[in-house]
């Protein structure tokens, strides 16, 4: 097939999501996918297991430049008519904590499911698209690796920069910014932040050790694990903090949320004074993390009893607001997401349609839309091809003539 009614650039979540609504309302679909096979995002998320979707979905759990802009197309495909279609498929399905749902199983089962639903369409895999272009008939040609095809409509669906290993690039950026459309800077998003030297003496030492944390930052306030490095901090409260932080901002961990540790030094010190420091730290933190701030404060030998007050306000100054400044992240190597993309300003909230060239769409996560850590990024996916499926249906099939050959 040379011509289609519906070109779709990229066979990830967004685009083989949107091809299962174009093939269902009767349009001739041809997916272009770069890789050997689909849905590659998929397979590796959720430690193999994808995290399809979360339950407590809302715009207020996405970042954006305009952050309303998202908004329509949650609310015309929700967590829950996903869920039906998982059922449909008899994929099992868990939820964890926060709303996140995962297959009992394997995530491919959620890939498969998306080539059954698409069946009908042509799946091109290893396909490299290099542009795409006005014809002379209002459609689209669009130049790959094995020729030209000829589309009446386009969505790009290619993703973000994250995770260069599986292919990701920015063509997505570079189609859009050839018919005119602004760019909001991409970065990496829930991604490891990186730490300099004095902050890594005590991040190597303590590597492997995960404690609940929380950090509020930018908008942005998380509480969840965190994980020591030998490179810094990770986890889940760090890579949900990663997408409100900017090179150059400082942020401040709490180490034992909900709990006043100056207070509760306080109080130990009142019925067992002769306590180490160390011992009193290790029953509000894991051991080893006491004994190396007992260490560092130069407290590792002292006893508990002889420390006046302002030392132990410093201790819990120390643990509830550990002020450290990220020197930066890992990148787009390890990054989950990539942050900006095209600008919604540009874009048909309702369609995902560009509103100055009519038949070209972006979904997924080559817009500003950027999701939190737990399933919402993959909610957006299926959001955002949703709506751009159905305004695709609306035009309707096109003729047998390939565009410029009419």
């Amino acid at each position: 097939m040379t011509y289609a009614d519906v070109i779709i650039l990229g066979g990830g979540a967004a685009g083989l999501f949107c091809a299962g609504e174009a093939v269902q309302q009767g349009l001739r679909t041809v997916v272009l996918e770069h890789a050997a096979r689909p849905g590659e995002k998929i397979r590796i998320s959720g430690g193999g297991r994808c995290n399809f979707t979360n339950l407590a979905t809302a715009r207020d759990r996405f970042l954006s430049e305009n952050p309303r802009f998202c908004a329509s197309a949650l609310a015309g495909f929700s967590p829950g008519d996903f869920v039906a279609m998982v059922d449909r498929a008899g994929i099992a399905w868990h939820e964890k904590t926060l709303g996140q749902l995962f297959c009992d199983e394997k995530a491919t089962q959620i890939t498969q499911m998306l080539l059954d639903r698409m069946k009908g369409a042509e799946l091109r895999l290893q396909t490299a698209v290099t542009g795409v272009r006005r014809d002379g008939r209002g459609g689209f040609a669009v130049t790959t690796s094995d020729g030209q095809l000829y589309a009446a409509q386009v969505v790009v669906a290619t993703g973000g920069r994250s995770i260069p290993k599986m292919g990701a690039t920015g063509i997505a950026y570079d189609i859009a910014r050839d018919f005119g459309l602004r760019i909001v800077e991409p970065r990496p998003g829930l991604v490891p932040l990186t730490f300099a030297q004095q902050d890594l003496d005590l991040c190597r030492p303590l590597a492997g050790l995960s404690v609940e944390a929380e950090i509020g930052h930018g908008g942005g306030r998380f509480r969840d694990a965190l994980l020591f490095t030998h490179r810094g901090l990770s986890g889940p409260v760090i890579l949900q903090i990663s997408s409100f932080w900017k090179p150059g901002e400082a942020l401040a961990v709490n180490l034992a949320p909900g709990t006043d540790v100056a207070a509760e030094l306080k109080a130990q010190r009142g019925r067992a004074g002769r306590v180490a420091v160390a011992t009193a730290l290790s029953r509000l933190l894991p051991e080893r993390l006491a004994q190396a701030i007992a260490v560092e404060l130069a407290l590792s030998d002292a006893r508990l009893a002889d420390q006046p007050n302002p030392v132990l306000d410093r201790i819990g100054a120390r643990i509830n607001s550990w002020h450290l400044r990220p020197v930066g992240s890992e990148g787009y190597r390890t990054a989950e997401v990539t942050l900006g993309g095209v600008d919604t300003r540009d874009l048909d909230a309702r369609s995902l349609q560009a509103r100055d060239v009519p038949g070209l769409f972006f979904i997924g996560e080559c817009v500003d839309v950027t999701g939190w850590l737990g399933g919402y990024n993959f909610q957006w996916a299926w959001a955002s091809a949703h709506a751009a499926g159905q305004a695709l249906g609306r035009a309707g099939p096109g003729d047998d003539a390939a565009p410029g050959q009419g």
